[in-house]
């Protein structure tokens, strides 16, 4: 049987503590009715006896504080809240004892936004990891060492899981069930909870806002001038000469500003617009792409899907209301 201890750091959105705990005790249930033994033992665990969620609105009773549990084989660390400095603050004395337990062997899972508390803790330096597509930008920010995969929905590397964004966090307990107990309770798991068991990728829910939280002035310049000419074939060059930069300092620049280059920044935003269009409009696949700036129907296909996992058919039919009815 496997102990898994969940944690309760103060500015937890609980829901990432009761559904790990609810699905988890519900797979010991399948198990009971198969006949089987129960597959994990599984307790919260927080500074205290009582830990507040939610701005306070709601109070957790835990089973343990963490300075009880001394062997556990699964730390679940759940979403945080509000301003990630000062959340990782107030959580600093959770961070010794998750880096005992994982040197001691214990395997360590991040839900969401959890994985700034796991990279506070130095246990993601040199590891891939994902986390809520909205928090990337901030993510890099405060871990630059940290090798951020933006687009996917599960990581695991050297017993450190991570999870992307919001309900995905059901992913990686399904990957984690097959992974413990076996594929034929994961997939009955998939079914009882209505997840789609095969997701791997959170790329068609990312919208792109233009990376504008940095110093760099020119940089910033160069961003809006390729916003407000989406349907101009810009090159590097151009945008060089434009701004009076020579293009190894422009992109120098603007991949230390924005952590894209700027080739990536310029079809982001594209792409961006283009499923705007594919979202509401009634436009042709055609029309959106030459609107965007495009007229080579397989490199806007290629891009398309290199940033939304989806051709743009696919993409229009999975969020356009009169493409669904149709």
């Amino acid at each position: 049987m496997k102990n898994i201890t969940i944690l309760v750091p103060h500015h937890a959105i609980l829901g990432t503590i009761e559904g790990p705990r609810f699905l988890l005790t519900e797979v010991n249930s399948y198990l009971r009715s198969m006949g089987r033994e129960p597959a994990f033992h599984v307790e919260l665990a927080g500074l205290s006896k009582q830990m507040s969620a939610f701005n306070g609105l709601y109070t957790v009773a835990t089973h343990k504080t963490i300075h009880d549990i001394h062997q556990t084989d699964l730390i679940i660390v759940p979403a945080l809240e509000g301003d990630m400095e000062q959340t990782l603050a107030v959580n600093k004395d959770f961070i010794p004892w998750m880096v005992q337990r994982y040197k001691a062997g214990a395997e360590i899972a991040s839900l969401c936004v959890g994985a700034f508390l796991l990279a506070a803790a130095g246990l993601l330096k040199g590891k891939q990891c994902a986390t809520h597509w909205a928090m990337a930008n901030e993510f890099r920010r405060l871990f630059p060492d940290v090798h951020l995969v933006e687009h996917k929905i599960i990581t695991d590397e050297r017993g450190i899981y991570t999870s992307g964004g919001a309900f995905s966090f059901l992913n990686l307990l399904l990957y984690l069930i097959e992974k413990y107990v076996g594929r034929d309770v994961a997939v009955l798991s998939s079914k009882a909870f209505l997840i789609d068991i095969e997701r791997r990728s959170q790329s068609p829910f990312i919208i792109f806002s233009g990376q504008k939280a940095h110093d760099d002035e020119q940089v910033k310049q160069v961003q809006e001038y390729i916003e407000q000419n989406l349907q101009e074939k810009l090159t590097v060059n151009q945008l060089a000469v434009q701004f009076s930069l020579g293009r190894r300092n422009l992109e120098r620049r603007f991949k230390k500003a924005t952590s894209n280059t700027v080739t990536e920044y310029m079809q982001r935003v594209k792409i961006e617009a283009a499923k705007k269009s594919f979202e509401s409009s009634r436009e042709n696949i055609n029309e959106v792409m030459y609107s965007v700036g495009y007229s080579d129907t397989k490199a806007f296909r290629t891009v398309f899907r290199k940033f939304t996992g989806l051709s743009p058919l696919e993409y229009r039919n999975k969020f356009n209301k009169e493409a669904l009815a149709v």
